[in-house]
C-alpha cells in the first residue's frame, strides 16, 4: 500500500446479524431498542430468519470482504458491527489496546440517508465514548454508491444474465432496494431526497454499463421489505433480470 495519508488501521463497519437460531430475538431487540417494538411482532419477524436457520448471511460476507482488503494492504484490518457481534465499541477498544491511533472506516451501506449513513457515524461516535478519550479517531469513507468497484460487478452479472435468456423475448431489467419511511427519504442529505437520487444513479450507472455491450433491457424500481408496499424507497439495489416466466435475481445488494 503507498501513502497512509496518516492512518494506521482500516476499520469495516456493517450492520450484523444472527449466526445462530438463538441469536435471533436478541439480534432484533438491538435492531429494534427504543422503538416500542410489541414483542409478537419482533416474534414475528423472527419466525423469517428461522426459515433460514437463524443465520444472516452478512457476517460471512464480511469475513469474506476483510479477507479480499487484507490480501490488498498491510494496514491492521478490523471490523465491528452496528447490531451483533463483533459489536462494535468492543472493537474500537481492541483498536485502542492495539496503538491505533487513526482509521478509515469503510461503511457497507454505498448510500446516503439516516440508518445508511449517519446512524453508522452515530454509532463511530458512539463507541468512541464508550472507549474514552484514548479511542482512536475515525474518518469515514464516502458514499461509494457510484464507485467503478461497485457498479462493475453489477453490470457484468446483468450481462451474463441477459445472455441466458431468449433473444427477442421480453426482459426487464428490475432494481430493487430495501424501504426506508417516506419522511426518511424525504430528509435524506442535506436537501432532501439524497438516498432516492443516488440509488437512482447507481441503477443508471449499471444499466448503461450491464447493456451497452449486450442486449439492451428496460430498467424499472421495486421496493422491498415491508416499507415497500407504502413506499418504494430503499438502500443498496439489488438487480433482477426478468422474463415474463422466471426472475432472475443476478447481484445482492449490501444493507
Amino acid at each position: 500500500m503507498g501513502d497512509r495519508g496518516g492512518y494506521d488501521a482500516l476499520l469495516l463497519v456493517s450492520f450484523g446479524g444472527p449466526e445462530h437460531p438463538d441469536d435471533v430475538l436478541p439480534f432484533l431487540a438491538n435492531v429494534t431498542r427504543g422503538r416500542g417494538i410489541p414483542p409478537e411482532r419482533l416474534a414475528e419477524v423472527a419466525e423469517h430468519y428461522q426459515h433460514f436457520g437463524g443465520v444472516s448471511p452478512i457476517n460471512q460476507q464480511c469475513r469474506d470482504l476483510l479477507r479480499e482488503v487484507e490480501r490488498g494492504t498491510d494496514l491492521p484490518v478490523y471490523w465491528g458491527n452496528r447490531n451483533w457481534h463483533p459489536m462494535l465499541a468492543d472493537t474500537v477498544a481492541r483498536m485502542r489496546d492495539d496503538g491505533v491511533r487513526r482509521a478509515l472506516a469503510f461503511v457497507t451501506s454505498a448510500y446516503g440517508g439516516y440508518s445508511s449513513c449517519r446512524q453508522y457515524q452515530e454509532d463511530i461516535a458512539a463507541a468512541r465514548a464508550a472507549v474514552g478519550p484514548t479511542a482512536p479517531a475515525i474518518d469515514k469513507l464516502r458514499h461509494f454508491h457510484d464507485h467503478p468497484g461497485f457498479v462493475r460487478p453489477h453490470a457484468d452479472a446483468v450481462r451474463a444474465a441477459r445472455a441466458t435468456l431468449p433473444p427477442g423475448g421480453d426482459v426487464r431489467l428490475v432494481f430493487t432496494a430495501h424501504s426506508v419511511p417516506v419522511s426518511m427519504a424525504e430528509t435524506a442529505g442535506p436537501d432532501g431526497g439524497l438516498y432516492q437520487a443516488q440509488l437512482n444513479e447507481t441503477a443508471a450507472l449499471v444499466h448503461a454499463a450491464g447493456t451497452a455491450r449486450g442486449r439492451s433491457c428496460p430498467g424499472t424500481w421495486c421496493g422491498r421489505a415491508a416499507a415497500a408496499r407504502r413506499t418504494c424507497r430503499g438502500s443498496n439495489p439489488t438487480s433482477t433480470t426478468t422474463s415474463p416466466r422466471s426472475p432472475k435475481p443476478v447481484s445482492p445488494g449490501w444493507w
